[in-house]
C-alpha cells in the first residue's frame, strides 16, 4: 500500500460527526445532511445529539416541520465549531504531509479513541475526594447539573485530574435507571431530571427511552415496554433517571 493511499484512509476515517455539522449548514435539511455524511436519519440525529451533549452550548438546534423529514440549523456556536473543524482540516494535511513514515498514521490512529457508550457528557472537575483507593471526582456539565463519578486514586493520577479538568464522563444507556419523580432516589446515586422526547422500540429488545434535559443535553436509556405501561411512561413525560458514581466512566482529550 503506497502512503498517498495510506493518508487518503487516514483522512477519510476523520469524525463523521463533527463533518454532519458542514452537511447541515449546506443542506439545510436533516435527511440530505445524513445522506450526504453517508448516515441514517436515526445515526444522524445520534450525532447531533452526542455534538450538543459535548459542547458547552447546542451545536445544532431543531426546528419543527422542516422540509424533507426534519428540520435543523446550527446555531451561532455550531458555526463558530465549523469554522474551526475547516481550519483544523488544512493544518491536519500539513501535518499528513510532514508524516515521516506509515507507523507514524498507525500510532496516531491508535490514539484516536471511539466508545460504544451512548451517553457522552462534557465537564468540569470542580472537587476530588479520596476515600481510601478510590477517588470520588465531582463535575459540573452544562446546564448547572453534577455528576460523580468513582474512579480508583491510580487513574485518577493516570488521567492527571485537578480541579477544572476538562473531562468527558462516559455513561451506558443500560446503567440508567429510569424513574418518575415520585420515586425514591437510591441514597449516593447519581440523579438527573429531563422529559422523555422520544420512545424507539424494538422487536424483541428494550425500548430506547431519549431524554432532554433542561440545557437541552439529551440522554438515552433502556426500559422495557411494561415498565413504562406500569410507571405510565409516554413522550413529554417528565422523568429522573440515576446511576451509581461507579458507573460512571472518564476520559480526558489526549
Amino acid at each position: 500500500m503506497s502512503l498517498t493511499s495510506v493518508l487518503a484512509q487516514y483522512i477519510a476515517r476523520r469524525p463523521q460527526r463533527i463533518a454532519l455539522l458542514q452537511h447541515i449548514c449546506e443542506q439545510g435539511s436533516i435527511t440530505r445532511a445524513a445522506k450526504s455524511a453517508g448516515l441514517s436519519y436515526k445515526s444522524a440525529w445520534d450525532a447531533i445529539d452526542e455534538l450538543n451533549n459535548l459542547a458547552q452550548k447546542p451545536l445544532v438546534e431543531r426546528s419543527v416541520g422542516g422540509k424533507g423529514g426534519g428540520g435543523a440549523r446550527l446555531s451561532l456556536e455550531g458555526e463558530r465549531v465549523l469554522r474551526l473543524y475547516q481550519r483544523l482540516q488544512a493544518l491536519q494535511a500539513q501535518v499528513l504531509e510532514a508524516a515521516e513514515d506509515i507507523s507514524d498514521l498507525d500510532l496516531l490512529s491508535r490514539l484516536m479513541l471511539r466508545t460504544s457508550a451512548r451517553n457522552q457528557l462534557h465537564g468540569q472537575v470542580i472537587a476530588i475526594d479520596s476515600h481510601g483507593r478510590n477517588d470520588l471526582i465531582r463535575l459540573e456539565l452544562a446546564g448547572g447539573q453534577y455528576l460523580t463519578a468513582q474512579i480508583t486514586h491510580d487513574s485518577t493520577q493516570n488521567l492527571e485530574l485537578e480541579i477544572g479538568s476538562q473531562v468527558i464522563a462516559l455513561i451506558k444507556a443500560g446503567w440508567l435507571e429510569l424513574q418518575t419523580l415520585q420515586q425514591p432516589v437510591t441514597p449516593g446515586y447519581n440523579c438527573m431530571q429531563g422529559r422523555i422526547e422520544e420512545l424507539l422500540d424494538a422487536p424483541d429488545s428494550p425500548t430506547e427511552v431519549k431524554i432532554t434535559l433542561p440545557s437541552g443535553q439529551t440522554l438515552c436509556t433502556l426500559a422495557q415496554p411494561a415498565q413504562l405501561d406500569a410507571l405510565q411512561l409516554t413522550i413529554g413525560s417528565a422523568v429522573r433517571v440515576q446511576c451509581s458514581p461507579t458507573q460512571v466512566l472518564l476520559g480526558t482529550p489526549i
